[in-house]
């Protein structure tokens, strides 16, 4: 038996600490409300949520049903967000949907009622020393985000969110596509190209113009970067602004066209290693989904697209995660020191916690003497970290689970729900396998 530390009590660090316990260490749980509230909270309660009161699907053959069905293995007992939120559920399809205050209230109860966790209502303000779990979410304090920012150095904190749709490759028309650097610079596959005539180019341009877009609530409003406009604000300083923005053509000849540019060009950059998931590079955007689906499936090439991450710009505060720290997210020189949740640079409610499940795991195994274990890239919480750990630093942004983060299946397969179903398949058996292989299948309460 060990004592532990866990900082945040949001999703994952209640989850975090709940695991811990459940192995039988002695947590203390630190979380600051309602010492120090924050502008998106309400309540003092343990996992609150705020942005939304669904979990997304439980659909086994859906990137988020499988996610859970590894949540619940991995964890001593099942996970508690699961637990409590089948508790809670109201009615919303095949969307695990709850009632806000009900389940904060069941989190709030499970984990202060723990004869294993003390709750510590205080502000943290620098980095803890032992070990410990550090699950402070898009909302960290600026005192231990300075102190984050001197154990990672000034490039390993980010507080600004801008994000790019991600599209995936199975989706793509690579009829319209050609693969091309500008002015030959780069490997020929880096970039996908689609090519766009001047009416094309001026009907896109007002879509953007007159698209629908969030507001987002007082605490999501930032000031806009010159670097990292929204596509759509940069559509109303005039009809060529992108033209000699993201969608200059300049270097880029279209075999189609004989070699002649086109009037203007949309980039799609490589996401993964593997070339299963695509970056529109240089449209981050706030345009609501549904406008951005009906937006952006008017590029040639990409009718058919499937979304695997929408575009959004909000605060936020996520670690360079690539660059800075170990691949089972310590500081590379405390091995004992995890992150977990959304400062991981996850997104979603399921995602964060699952780190945070993960990162329980391996700090108990830390603490027994045991390697961490990370599960194999074929499982979904395994496809999550590898893009935590393997993404380009320069260019690493938050991801949710979709199926393009995994090992892709060896052979081609036509239909995408057979597909599915097949790395479905295999993923339940390298989860198992790998849980077996690591001794991982805990009794609660056996530290």
């Amino acid at each position: 038996m060990a004592k532990v530390k866990v900082v945040g009590g949001g999703l994952s660090g209640s989850e975090a600490a709940w695991q811990l316990a459940e192995r039988g260490h002695q947590v203390t749980l630190y979380e600051m409300r309602p010492v120090r509230g924050t502008p998106a909270h309400q309540t003092a309660d343990l996992g609150e949520i705020v942005c939304s009161n669904t979990f997304k699907s439980e659909d086994p053959h859906n990137a988020h049903g499988l996610l859970k069905l590894e949540m619940d293995e991995l964890g001593a007992g099942g996970s508690l967000l699961l637990r409590c939120a089948r508790a809670s559920r109201i009615p919303g399809g095949t969307a695990l949907t709850v009632d806000r205050r009900e389940f904060s209230a069941r989190m709030t109860e499970a984990v202060s009622g723990h004869a294993n966790i003390a709750v510590v209502r205080d502000e943290v303000a620098e980095l803890p020393e032992g070990p410990s779990i550090v699950a402070t979410g898009p909302l960290t304090s600026d005192a231990l985000s300075q102190s984050i920012r001197r154990a990672l150095g000034d490039e390993g904190l980010a507080f600004f969110d801008a994000i790019a749709p991600v599209v995936s490759s199975d989706s793509l028309d690579m009829d319209v596509l050609f693969a091309a650097s500008r002015w030959g610079k780069g490997e020929g596959d880096d970039y996908l190209n689609a090519p766009m005539t001047k009416e094309q180019y001026e009907t896109f341009v007002e879509a953007l113009r007159t698209g629908e877009g969030f507001e987002g609530h007082d605490w999501e409003n930032v000031p806009y970067f010159e670097g990292c406009l929204p596509v759509e604000v940069s559509a109303t300083r005039g009809p060529e602004t992108l033209r000699f923005g993201p969608m200059k053509p300049v270097g880029l000849p279209v075999p189609a066209l004989d070699g002649r540019w086109a009037y203007a060009v949309v980039q799609l950059r490589r996401e993964d290693r593997a070339g299963n998931m695509w970056n529109l590079v240089g449209f981050q955007t706030r345009l609501k989904v549904g406008e951005q689906k009906r937006i952006f499936r008017t590029i040639p090439g990409l009718e058919g697209a499937e979304f695997l991450r929408w575009g959004s710009i909000h605060r936020n505060t996520y670690l360079n995660f690539p660059a800075r720290l170990s691949p089972h997210g310590s500081l590379r020189d405390r091995p004992e020191l995890l992150f977990a949740g959304q400062i991981t640079g996850v997104e979603g409610y399921t995602e964060s916690t699952a780190i945070g499940i993960l990162a329980a795991a391996n700090l108990d195994r830390i603490v027994r003497g045991e390697a961490p274990a990370i599960p194999p890239p074929t499982t979904m919480m395994g496809g999550l970290m590898r893009y935590l750990r393997d993404s380009e630093p320069a260019h690493f942004q938050p991801m949710n689970s979709n199926f393009g983060l995994m090992d892709p299946w060896p052979e081609r397969v036509k239909d995408k729900e057979q597909k599915r179903v097949k790395l479905v398949e295999r993923a339940r058996t390298d989860f198992a396998a790998w849980m077996d292989a690591n001794g991982l299948r805990t009794t609660a309460g056996t530290a």
